[in-house]
């Protein structure tokens, strides 16, 4: 690995540090009611947990994560589950979830990280598990971004939107919350289990119209979401935010002194967002934050930040730009279905991949970046504030 990409990796590696979740949830503990029971539900739910129960070692724990992110832990229970499509892991985990919480008899502490919504999924009544996986699906594809989802999933939900405060009352209920979501709205990241929901199921039948993904939905869910009456009130909750994607930007510019900052969160296409970038770098070092979208049209593997990488080094090469490096890559070290964290370009990529117009139609980015050998790989990070970005420029 050349300087200026180990640079910019270590630049990477100073947000997700930032985003640490045992020193986020070990720093908030203070004030906090001795609970009667831990549930921890995310992609960071095990390290978050470790820091809770080394301040309550005597209270039972639950851990609900994704497999990269599982094993044991002393004093708790740990579910591996399914992401960012829902498996019957999940369903099981859900269902001993909402056991615990009717069978608490003192506070519950929540510990919330994103990935939450596919791990923890608890299908509302008449929907089944492989009809929630097949909405799941259908959002992931049509390029919808984060809240937009989670508006639908929470509809669909026992435990979403809310669901977990029920199923907790009368007990009180405090939250520590990772978010992986782009301006924290409490009620999005992980679809808000301790949260009130983002919309109604008008708005998601909306939503997924105007997606037009409305007549590929499950019967059931459709029944569902267009049935009379109106939620129930939900209790209060405690919900305290512990780390964001803002947190981590902020990181990265501190281990770069001199780096421009793109203030405003890159979001939307991945076309769209590569041309963003390019126009607000500045020579030297330029970091950002952000969560990006990508409509699925191919039957490729790859991921956002994989196939965002790609289009950057299109419009660098565009420019006419000579050097430079440019880093995008996903806090949770795993960018879609792949082992790749995202993607490292630079000027000499384009030259390196065949048929990158066809692989990038077919959103096979994977591919594209394993030919140039420019993958950006590494383990999974037991963190989640959603992507994070670093571009050297120099010529």
């Amino acid at each position: 690995m050349n300087e200026t990409r180990a640079q910019a990796q270590g630049i990477f590696q100073a947000g997700v540090a930032a985003a640490d979740p045992y020193a986020a949830v070990a720093g908030a503990l203070d004030g906090i009611t001795h609970p009667a029971l831990i549930i921890a539900v995310g992609k960071a739910a095990r390290k978050m947990a470790k820091a809770a129960l080394d301040r309550f070692a005597d209270v039972p724990c639950m851990v609900v994560t994704n497999y990269e992110n599982a094993g044991e832990l002393r004093g708790a229970q740990v579910f591996p589950a399914g992401h960012p499509v829902p498996d019957q892991n999940g369903a099981d985990a859900a269902q001993a979830v909402i056991t615990a919480l009717h069978a608490s008899d003192g506070p519950v502490l929540a510990l919330i990280s994103g990935g939450g919504s596919a791990l923890l999924p608890a299908p509302a009544a008449g929907v089944s598990l492989a009809e929630k996986a097949q909405v799941n699906a259908a959002l992931l594809g049509a390029g919808l971004d984060i809240t937009a989802m989670n508006l639908v999933r929470q509809q669909l939900s026992d435990l979403k939107g809310g669901g977990f405060l029920r199923h907790a009352s009368p007990q009180n209920v405090t939250a520590l919350i990772l978010s992986d979501v782009i301006g924290d709205d409490l009620a999005a990241i992980a679809s808000g289990p301790t949260v009130g929901p983002i919309g109604t199921a008008a708005q998601a039948v909306a939503t997924l119209k105007s997606a037009n993904i409305w007549d590929a939905m499950p019967q059931s869910v459709r029944a569902h979401l267009l049935r009379d009456g109106a939620p129930d009130s939900l209790p209060e909750a405690r919900n305290i935010l512990v780390g964001s994607n803002a947190q981590s930007v902020a990181a990265m510019a501190l281990a770069a002194p001199g780096a421009h900052v793109i203030a405003t969160p890159v979001e939307g296409d991945v076309a769209d967002a590569a041309q963003l970038i390019c126009d607000n770098v500045k020579k030297g070092v330029t970091v950002w934050g952000g969560e990006t979208t990508v409509v699925i049209k191919g039957t490729g593997s790859g991921g956002r930040n994989q196939e965002l990488a790609l289009r950057i080094a299109q419009e660098a090469a565009k420019r006419g730009w000579k050097d430079f490096t440019c880093l995008q890559g996903g806090s949770d070290g795993r960018d879609g279905p792949t082992d790749a964290a995202g993607g490292i370009v630079d000027q000499d990529t384009l030259a390196k991949i065949d048929g990158l117009s066809q692989l990038l139609d077919n959103n096979d980015s994977y591919a594209a970046l394993a030919q140039a050998g420019d993958l950006l790989l590494t383990e999974a990070t037991g963190t989640n504030v959603a992507d994070l970005g670093v571009m050297i420029w120099r010529d």
